[in-house]
C-alpha cells in the first residue's frame, strides 16, 4: 500500500512539474512571439529620447506613460530631464519627444533654462546654419492653461519654432494641452498613439510629408497600450490633492488645429460646448474639492464648515473676526459664489484645486438659488455636529439660522456677474457680508454695492515679490493691484487691507507695503502669518516659512510706527496668529477701540436706502480683544483647549 502511494505521489509531482514547464515555455514563446511581431512592425526602430519639462509633476508623469508605451510597442526610447542634458549632443539624436510645460509669462520650467538658453544662442548665430538638426525628427505636446492667453503653450511652441529653425523635421503639429477644459489623459493618449504610427511608418518607409510635416494615416490598429498589456501602468495621482497643472494629467487637452476643434484664445470655441457654455467645476475638480469636505452647489459655487464654526458650537473659542468685529462664529457660514480665481498664490490653502480664469465664461447659475443652497447645506452640516462631545444645545440651534456670510472660502466671488444681487439677498435675510477679494478685477469693485466689510488682499508690497508670491494671470497685475486699492478708497463702508506674511518672501517688506496705505486707505488691515498646509507640488513653502505671533507683532508694531499715528494696533488673536491695525481718527473714540459692528444697526442701513459710512455701524471693542490684553484675543466666556503635544491629554482653562 506505501508503495503505491508512494509511486502515485511520484506521478502527480512529475506531472506537476511537466505542466509548469509546458505554461513557462507556452509564456516565454508568447514572448518571443510578440518580441519578433513588433521587431517586424519596426523594422528600423530608431533610438529616440522623450524629454519632459516640468515644474510640478504633470509633464514628467505624461513623459513617463509616453515612455512605457513606446516600449510596449518595441520603440527604445530614453526618458530625459533636459537638466541633465547636453544640448551640443542633439544634432546626434535622430527622433525626439517633448513633453512641455509652460510656466511663467509663457517661459518652460527651469529644469529646462540651460536647454532653452542653448537653442536660443543656436537660433541666433549665424555660423550654426538651418541644417544642424536636419538628421532629427521630432514632436512636441504642450502642457499649459488657456487661461493666459497669448502665453497659452507658448513654451511648446517656442520649441516647435526653434527646432525647425535648427533644421528639424516636425513629424506631428504642436499638440497643444490645455489644463483647464477636461480630459488630458484622454487627449494625450490619442497623441500618443499618433506618435506610435508616425514612429511606424518611418520605419517601414511608409510615411508621407506634408508642408515639411511628416504625418501618419490616423490608424490605431496594431498599438499596443495599457488595454492590451498589463505590464503598462499609468501613474494616477487622483487619490491625492489636485495640482493646478496636476490637474493636466486629468484634465483636458486641446489640439491645434484639431479636426472639428476650432481654437479661440487657447479656449474650444470660447468656452461653449454643444451651444451651450460650460460648467466650471468638472467631475475631476468636483472630486478633488469634495474630498476636502466642500459641498459643491450648481455650478460653479461651494460652502464648507469652518472649524472656528465648529469650535463655538462647543464653545472653545471663535476665530479672529470674532475678536476683532463681533462675528458669531458658530453662525458665520463660509462660502463662494465663484470657486474660478485669477491668481495661484504659492500659498493657496485649497492647494489649488479650484478653476482659474481671468473673466467669467462658464455658465451661470440664480443668485437666490446659490443662496438658498447654500444656507441649506450649511444647516445640514450644522445639524451633523449634534451630539459630537461639548456641542451647546442652545448655540446648536443658534446655528441653525446663520448671520454672517465670508465670502471667502475659496476663488474671486466678484468674478461672478451676479454677486451684487447674491449679496442682497444675504443682507434681505440679515446675513452679513464679509467679501475678501483679490485685487485683480478693479471695475468690478468699483461696482460693489454696501459690503459690510470688503477686503483686498494685499499679498506683497512691490511688483516683484506679487508676482512671485501670487503667480497672477494677468501680464498687467500690478496696474490692476493699484486700481483695485484705488477703487477702495471709494467705498464708504468698511475697508481692510488683508496682509499675509510668508517669512522668506515678503516678511521684510515693511516701506513698500507702508507705501501702499495712502493708496487706498483702509478702515483696518489685517496682518497674519501664513497657514503652513502641508506639501504641495505647487508650492515650496515649509514650516520654516510660518512666522511666529511675536514675528507678527513685531512686524505690526512696526508698521503703525511707520504710519505716524494714522494707525495703531488695536487687537490680536493670538491663536491664529493675526494682529489688527485701524485708523485711529475714526476707531478710537476716549481712549477706546470701536473694531467690533453693530449688525442690526448696519441692515436697519441697508433697508433704509440711503448712504451711510462705517462710522454708522461700529460698536465698543471689548477689552479682552484689545491689543496686549492677558486673554490675547481669547474670549473669557469660552473655555479654551488646550492639546498636549506627544500625544498627551486636553486640558481646560477658563478664559486663557
Amino acid at each position: 500500500m506505501s508503495l503505491s502511494l508512494s509511486s502515485y505521489s511520484t506521478r502527480l509531482a512529475i506531472l506537476t512539474l511537466l505542466s509548469a514547464t509546458t505554461v513557462y515555455f507556452f509564456y516565454k514563446s508568447r514572448r518571443r512571439h510578440l518580441t519578433k511581431r513588433l521587431k517586424s512592425l519596426n523594422p528600423k526602430t530608431p533610438k529616440g529620447k522623450i524629454f519632459f519639462i516640468s515644474q510640478t509633476s504633470t509633464s514628467k508623469t505624461l513623459a513617463q506613460n509616453l515612455h512605457t508605451l513606446l516600449n510596449l510597442n518595441g520603440f527604445d526610447f530614453d526618458l530625459v530631464d533636459p537638466k541633465d542634458y547636453e544640448p551640443e549632443d542633439l544634432h546626434k539624436e535622430t527622433f525626439v519627444l517633448i513633453i512641455a510645460s509652460t510656466w511663467d509669462n509663457g517661459k518652460p520650467p527651469k529644469n529646462a533654462g540651460f536647454f532653452v538658453d542653448w537653442l536660443n544662442e543656436s537660433v541666433d548665430d549665424f555660423r550654426v546654419g538651418s541644417l544642424l538638426l536636419s538628421k532629427c525628427k521630432f514632436a512636441i505636446f504642450g502642457v499649459g492653461s488657456g487661461s493666459y492667453g497669448e502665453t497659452f503653450n507658448l513654451a511648446a511652441r517656442d520649441f516647435s519654432r526653434k527646432l525647425r529653425k535648427l533644421g528639424g523635421v516636425e513629424v506631428l503639429g504642436v499638440c497643444e494641452g490645455d489644463v483647464d477644459e477636461g480630459n488630458l489623459d484622454e487627449v494625450f493618449g490619442k497623441w500618443s498613439k499618433r506618435v506610435v504610427g508616425v514612429l511606424r511608418n518611418l520605419g517601414e518607409n511608409g510615411g508621407y510629408i506634408e508642408n515639411g510635416v511628416v504625418g501618419d494615416d490616423g490608424s490605431e490598429d496594431e498599438v499596443f497600450s495599457d488595454e492590451d498589456d498589463d505590464e503598462f501602468e499609468e501613474n494616477d495621482e487622483g487619490s491625492g490633492i489636485v495640482d493646478l497643472e496636476d490637474i493636466a494629467g486629468k484634465g483636458p487637452s486641446r489640439k491645434k488645429g484639431g479636426v472639428g476643434d476650432k481654437l479661440v484664445n487657447g479656449k474650444s470655441n470660447g468656452g461653449v460646448v454643444n451651444g451651450e457654455k460650460k460648467a466650471m467645476v468638472t467631475p475631476v475638480i468636483r472630486a478633488s474639492l469634495e474630498k476636502q469636505g466642500y459641498k459643491i452647489i450648481g455650478s460653479h459655487s461651494g460652502v464648507k464648515l469652518c472649524r472656528w464654526t465648529k469650535s463655538q458650537l462647543r464653545g472653545r473659542g471663535g476665530c479672529y473676526k470674532h475678536s476683532f468685529y463681533g462675528i458669531e462664529s458658530h453662525r458665520c457660514m463660509e462660502a463662494t459664489p465663484s470657486l474660478a480665481c485669477a491668481n495661484k498664490c504659492v500659498f493657496c490653502w485649497r492647494h489649488h484645486t479650484n478653476p482659474v480664469g481671468k473673466s467669467w465664461t462658464w455658465k451661470m447659475d440664480d443668485p437666490i438659488e446659490i443662496v438658498n443652497t447654500a444656507i441649506d447645506l450649511h444647516t445640514k452640516m450644522i445639524k451633523q455636529m449634534k451630539g459630537v462631545p461639548g456641542v451647546k444645545a442652545e448655540r446648536l440651534s443658534e446655528g441653525l439660522s446663520p448671520r454672517h456670510c465670508a465670502l471667502s472660502l475659496v476663488g474671486e466671488p466678484i468674478m461672478y456677474p451676479e454677486i451684487n444681487s447674491l449679496v442682497d439677498e444675504l443682507h434681505k435675510r440679515q446675513i452679513s457680508t464679509f467679501l475678501v477679494t483679490n485685487a485683480q478685477f478693479p471695475d468690478k469693485i468699483k461696482l460693489l454695492k454696501a459690503i459690510t466689510q470688503l477686503y483686498v488682499s494685499v499679498d506683497a508690497g512691490t511688483k516683484d515679490s506679487l508676482k512671485a508670491i501670487d503667480r497672477p494671470l494677468f501680464g498687467d497685475f500690478w496696474e490692476r493691484f493699484l486700481d483695485s486699492l484705488k477703487a477702495l478708497k471709494e467705498k464708504e463702508q468698511r475697508t481692510v487691507y488683508r496682509l499675509t506674511l510668508v517669512k522668506g518672501w515678503n516678511a521684510e517688506d515693511l516701506d513698500a507695503y507702508y507705501s501702499l496705505f495712502s493708496i487706498g486707505k483702509p478702515d483696518f488691515i489685517e496682518i497674519k502669518g501664513v497657514t503652513y498646509c502641508g506639501s504641495s507640488a505647487t508650492s515650496k513653502l515649509t514650516m520654516e516659512n510660518v512666522p511666529w505671533h511675536s514675528d507678527v507683532k513685531e512686524f505690526s508694531e512696526a508698521l503703525a510706527k511707520k504710519s505716524n499715528g494714522e494707525y495703531e494696533v488695536a487687537c490680536e488673536h493670538v491663536h491664529s496668529c493675526c494682529v489688527l491695525l485701524a485708523k485711529v481718527d475714526k476707531f478710537k473714540i476716549d481712549g477706546q477701540w470701536y473694531t467690533w459692528i453693530d449688525y442690526e444697526k448696519f441692515h436697519d442701513l441697508v433697508a433704509s436706502g440711503r448712504p451711510f459710512t462705517s462710522k454708522d455701524y461700529m460698536a465698543l471693542t471689548p477689552s479682552w480683544a484689545v491689543y496686549g490684553a492677558d486673554e490675547g484675543g481669547f474670549d473669557p466666556e469660552q473655555l479654551r483647549y488646550k492639546k498636549e503635544r506627544r500625544h498627551g491629554s486636553s486640558r481646560k482653562e477658563n478664559g486663557s
